[in-house]
């Protein structure tokens, strides 16, 4: 079986090294440079790697990724794209090999896209960025996707559990060219509800409310926008974009239509525990706090937010329970968000704050 690691960069010295070290279990590895003025080019070519230096204009992502497969050798079985601020957890190779059956086309694999200051994985999911050479295509011009384009319909995915990405990005790296982007993403493909998705996000990512609330209202109207979740996040943050317009009133009402919209989810409890939280109402707090940690099992799905499955709803369980008067179970809440998050002095104040009003009410 020949596995062949393909990528795009551009001025990204710093990771070249430490790139080459985790893909080096591929076959091959070939990067296509889209205009580097540092040393990418010669530090990837000193490595080994077969590296070709084009640049695209007008800038897309998606003709980046598809110039990049088309660097891939014609007789590979399998390709992987990544990105230079990515590295694998060793081994990933023979556990890929292991899960890829015959006939099948794409697989799945764990991805940290970002991790907390405290060095825990923050926000993680499952990608999909290994496929078979022949029968796909990249297309979007950002967030692109594979699709594809090869006669009847594809193989089945595989999962390849223990399979492990971690995303080490720099946090300097600008996503001003995100927003063009995905505005004309949607101006070519005004059906795909997954960009309009997408775009509102983005616009929230920029505090422009009265276009993210716009967009997320024409994405929750499209007829092809039926999977919950996705859904379930546009409501939320339809939420977040009220509240920032001073209409708490809508925001709860946009939360409680996500809850009901995906129940399966942690995301939409917490943000009513949240708002609950900020407003005051203790029972609100608590219900739905504990409503989220009810939901136990973590989605696989980009949509899946880490503050969810952090230290977060047991805190404000805690908090709510505290001013309900319900100390014990407070200091239990406290405990378990500690447990989550130990170098945090305010969980660990509030640890302490709680035992000694249990205590006291106790000896009175």
């Amino acid at each position: 079986m020949k596995i062949v690691v393909y990528a795009i960069c551009k001025n990204e010295s710093q990771f070249v090294r430490r790139w080459v070290d985790s893909m080096s279990e591929a076959d091959q590895i070939v990067v296509l440079d889209t205009g580097s003025d540092d040393d990418t080019l010669e530090l990837l070519r000193a490595s080994g790697i077969q590296a070709v230096q084009e640049v695209i204009t007008p800038w897309r992502f998606d003709t980046a990724r598809n110039r990049s497969l088309e660097l891939v050798p014609e007789d590979a079985d399998i390709c992987v794209c990544t990105d230079l601020d990515e590295v694998f957890h060793p081994g990933w190779r023979a556990l890929l090999e292991k899960a890829w059956t015959p006939g099948c086309s794409q697989a799945s694999y764990r991805y940290t896209w970002n991790f907390n200051p405290d060095g825990s994985e923050g926000h993680v999911f499952w990608a999909e960025k290994v496929h078979l050479r022949h029968g796909f295509q990249w297309v979007h011009p950002v967030h692109e996707v594979l699709k594809w384009t090869g006669p009847g319909l594809p193989g089945p995915k595989v999962t390849v559990e223990g399979m492990q990405l971690d995303h080490l990005a720099d946090p300097a790296k600008s996503r001003a060219q995100y927003l063009p982007l995905l505005e004309l993403s949607v101006q070519e493909a005004p059906e795909d509800d997954r960009n309009m998705h997408y775009l509102g996000r983005e616009y929230m990512f920029r505090q422009d409310w009265d276009k993210c609330i716009a967009t997320l209202e024409r994405h929750l109207a499209m007829p092809s926008a039926v999977w919950a979740d996705e859904r379930c996040a546009s409501m939320r943050f339809l939420a977040r974009a009220w509240r920032a317009k001073g209409r708490e009133d809508l925001s709860l009402t946009w939360l409680l239509r996500a809850a009901a919209e995906a129940p399966h989810l942690r995301e939409p409890f917490v943000e009513l525990a949240q708002l609950f939280h900020d407003t005051g109402d203790w029972a609100g707090t608590v219900w739905a706090a504990r409503r989220a940690l009810a939901i136990s099992q973590r989605p696989r799905t980009y949509i899946c937010e880490s503050s969810a499955w952090g230290s977060l709803p047991h805190d404000l369980l805690s908090i709510g329970l505290y001013h309900m008067g319900l100390l014990s179970q407070s200091l239990q809440a406290a405990r378990d968000a500690l447990a989550l998050e130990k170098d945090n002095d305010r969980l660990r104040g509030n640890v302490e704050i709680i035992r000694a009003a249990a205590e006291a009410r106790q000896g009175g």
